[in-house]
């Protein structure tokens, strides 16, 4: 699941995003000076002794234990949520502005133009709007939780402000935090629901090839097996130029995913499930993910949450155990809309023109003057082919998604938090409908249990694969899954249930849920690890996490060594020497080892050559299929099939002969002639990158550790995907294990660290951790640790 700051992204890297300042330069000057100790210092909260908070009924109870995880104990709810929303901003204030910022498109406001198009955007999507639209949907008493939640953020923030203890980054930017609200943490939600994705760039994609490329080339991009409708271009529509209309577009990355399993009491040595779960998001600092533990009344549940929404959404309670990875299904349609050329806010529909709704967006920019964005709502969503220039000469495209509805996923989460058994989890799967989520389930009576879970539409027509016809009801959506159709599994005979984003049905289910699905590569080798035994322990699962092992080189490789090898041609001593490494390696993507670089390098160097001189950058970025698209063609061609794109290269063995030698001959220039001596990890580092980094002075201040090697790749079950750089920047920033033997036993990592505050020890001392695999207990009883007080008010 991301609600990392994205504002440095490698998409939209932003280099200029700061217009430097005197002000800013001063500031440098005081950090280069020594002074910027002193500032982060004094910027630190208070996490020792007694602190008045005035909106506390009782005194709360604050435990930070060794890795900085905060034990919240309160004696009522009231109590127990202003205190979550005080600790959190304690920890993380800047990361919850800046996050409901990005949510709201509001960054210009404090940044200044360089994110007016990303602002315009974020206001174009409208999710801040489809939180205001929830907000009425939820029951008082989740209302109540969103409030006093904000209520406790606000007390921090003005506690932090009247004694100087705001993080450095406000002094940095110049600019103090507003008052926080429940549409704050309802806009963060839906910002995660947009980070999970639903494939409309995938079918704007295909849209752009069917009008590029000729019809069979073309269809060569598309997923295998589908079943293509003959609306691909509808006639009498002017093309929508996808190039112009969407390169400022904020694509999430490919494949915000994730690991979870469940393992029931007859495959453990202890007799009892293990529940293990390691969501994959962008890496940064802060974490994305914020780890608690909350108690008061009946409650007691420890986890994860995203900094700004109050409760648990992944974690464990006395009772029960959650993971989720993304379902990923096709909950975003395009719809190519009609617009009356002489009445711009009017769409055709059903033969008559329909006016859309249209919301004047003020943007507010820094040191210029605002920027009115008004935008069009269709009968199907917001027309979004327009935000940065105009889409067509009377077409453009709209979006329906079911994110942008009115949902409840909050008030899901709340009852996940107190469920004791399967039945009454589902009372809480029940309300959570976006973003569409595989929750493994676990519980203390020995239950295991799996639900796709979420709002996944029926259409009258069509099935998500290409934009349709907005101009007719023939498209339009009937309604949801219903429930209790939802993919559901509950005690399989073989003992586990697992999910790696992988296609979770198969051709008997009577629904649509997707043509996307992730790489099969992850999911097979957790059940190929899961099978091999009836004894597993907790430390079988933290290796399982961390495992490196790489089946899509073990599918790929022999074919690709067998092309060179029967070619004959001559090749030279370092082309000989890369190929026997090759040859004997293990398929684990080992830091320390040769074949891995060799092997991912080689991989985008096969990519480069079928797209880099047909397929611009920004149309790249909507082509999310690609890696599975990449291993169908070299399937398909390796087994004597005609595939163009690689045929136009001369085949699939000149194809390979010709990336094969690039690459070495990159890795040669670079790392040496010795082939022996290149390795993965001296290329694939991961570093927790600050959103200031962006400015090159501020990167050795707010990037607390120089890079890391690590191992893993994008198709290991230690998901470790990369930029263009070889900084690893999307992975498990959370992994945890659950014991049902004893829950006091069940371990986690949070990469980099708990905290957001640079001056704190618990900035980034998870970041070996995360490396290395070092798991932390976050134990329920008798904890130790750094003690505060929040005393109620006078």
């Amino acid at each position: 699941m991301s609600t990392s700051i994205e504002v440095n992204q490698k998409r939209k890297r932003f280099p200029k995003w700061l217009k430097i300042t005197s002000t800013i330069i001063i500031v440098l000057i005081l950090l280069i000076t020594g002074s910027g100790f002193y500032l982060t210092k004094k910027a630190l909260p208070e996490i020792k002794g007694n602190l008045e908070v005035g909106l506390l009924e009782h005194n709360v109870s604050v435990t930070r234990d060794t890795k900085g995880v905060p034990h919240i104990e309160a004696k009522n709810l009231h109590d127990l949520y202003v205190a979550q929303g005080f600790v959190t901003a304690q920890d993380r204030l800047f990361q919850m502005d800046l996050s409901r910022r990005q949510a709201s498109g509001q960054l210009s406001e404090v940044i200044g133009d360089a994110t007016v198009d990303r602002d315009s955007y974020f206001r174009t999507l409208g999710l801040r709007r489809a939180a205001e639209a929830s907000y009425s949907k939820y029951s008082k008493e989740a209302q109540n939780v969103l409030n006093w939640y904000a209520e406790g953020v606000n007390e921090y923030i003005k506690y932090a402000t009247k004694e100087g203890k705001l993080p450095v980054e406000f002094k940095i930017l110049q600019y103090k935090p507003t008052e926080w609200s429940a549409i704050d943490s309802l806009a963060i939600g839906k910002y995660m629901a947009f980070d999970l994705g639903g494939h409309w760039n995938e079918q704007a994609f295909r849209y752009y090839a069917m009008n590029k490329f000729p019809k069979e080339k073309a269809l060569e991009l598309f997923p295998a097996d589908n079943d293509l409708d003959p609306y691909i271009i509808p006639s009498g529509t002017s093309k929508i130029d996808v190039e112009e209309s969407f390169a400022s577009a904020i694509i999430p990355p490919t494949w915000n995913g994730s690991n979870d399993w469940v393992v029931s009491g007859s495959k453990t040595k202890s007799g009892k499930p293990l529940l293990a779960d390691d969501p994959h998001l962008g890496l940064a600092t802060p974490a994305i993910w914020y780890e608690t533990h909350l108690k008061s009344m009946d409650m007691n549940v420890k986890g994860v949450i995203f900094a700004g929404v109050p409760g648990i959404i992944v974690g464990h309670n006395d009772h029960v155990a959650w993971g989720v990875t993304n379902v990923g299904p096709d909950v975003q349609d395009l719809y190519i809309e009609k617009r009356n050329p002489n009445k711009p806010d009017e769409f055709l529909y059903d033969g008559k023109w329909e006016k859309a709704t249209v919301v004047n967006e003020t943007i507010k920019i820094k040191d210029k003057k605002s920027k009115v964005l008004p935008v069009m709502i269709t009968r199907h969503g917001p027309v979004i082919s327009e935000f940065a220039s105009e889409a067509g000469k009377d077409t453009v495209f709209s979006l329906q998604w079911t994110a942008l509805q009115p949902t409840r996923e909050l008030e899901g989460v709340l009852k996940f938090n107190v469920a004791k058994d399967w039945d009454t989890f589902k009372e809480g799967l029940a309300l959570f409908e976006a973003p569409a989520q595989n929750f493994v389930f676990a519980s203390d009576d020995g239950t295991i249990a799996y639900r796709a879970n979420g709002n996944i539409p029926i259409r009258k027509k069509g099935d998500g694969l290409m934009p349709v016809p907005g101009w007719t009801s023939d498209y339009d959506w009937k309604g949801f899954i219903p429930y209790e159709e939802l993919p559901t599994l509950i005690n399989p005979e073989e003992g586990f249930i697992s999910t790696a984003n992988n296609k979770v049905v198969d051709d008997s289910y009577p629904y649509h849920i997707s043509h996307s699905w992730a790489q099969p590569y992850r999911q097979l080798r957790i059940r190929e690890v899961l099978s091999q035994s009836d004894k597993l322990t907790v430390k079988d699962m933290q290796n399982l996490q961390m495992d490196e092992m790489n089946l899509q080189a073990k599918e790929h490789m022999p074919k690709f060594i067998q092309s060179i090898t029967k070619q004959n041609k001559e090749l030279t001593s370092i082309e000989k020497s890369a190929l026997a490494e090759l040859e004997k390696w293990n398929f684990v993507d080992d830091k320390d080892q040769p074949s891995p670089l060799i092997f991912q390098r080689w991989m985008t160097e096969i990519n480069k050559a079928l797209f880099d001189k047909q397929i611009s950058k920004d149309m790249m970025d909507l082509f999310g299929d690609r890696k599975v698209i990449v291993d169908q063609l070299l399937r398909n061609s390796l087994s004597g099939k005609k595939v163009i794109w690689i045929d136009e290269k001369g085949g699939i063995d000149q194809l390979l002969l010709d990336t094969y030698q690039k690459t070495i001959k990159n890795i040669s220039e670079s790392d040496g002639d010795d082939v022996a001596k290149w390795s993965w990890g001296d290329h694939h580092k991961v570093a927790f990158t600050h959103p200031l980094s962006s400015i090159k002075v501020l990167s050795y201040f707010f990037n607390a550790k120089d890079p890391i090697p690590v191992g893993g790749s994008s198709t290991t079950v230690k998901a470790a995907g990369y930029d263009e750089d070889g900084i690893v920047d999307h992975g498990a920033s959370w992994r945890t294990v659950v014991d049902f033997s004893d829950l006091s036993k069940s371990v986690n990592i949070v990469g980099p660290g708990q905290s957001g505050n640079i001056g704190s020890k618990w900035y980034s001392d998870q970041m070996e951790d995360w490396a290395n695999g070092t798991y932390h207990t976050t134990v329920s009883k008798n904890v130790k640790g750094i003690k505060e007080i929040l005393q109620a008010g006078k």
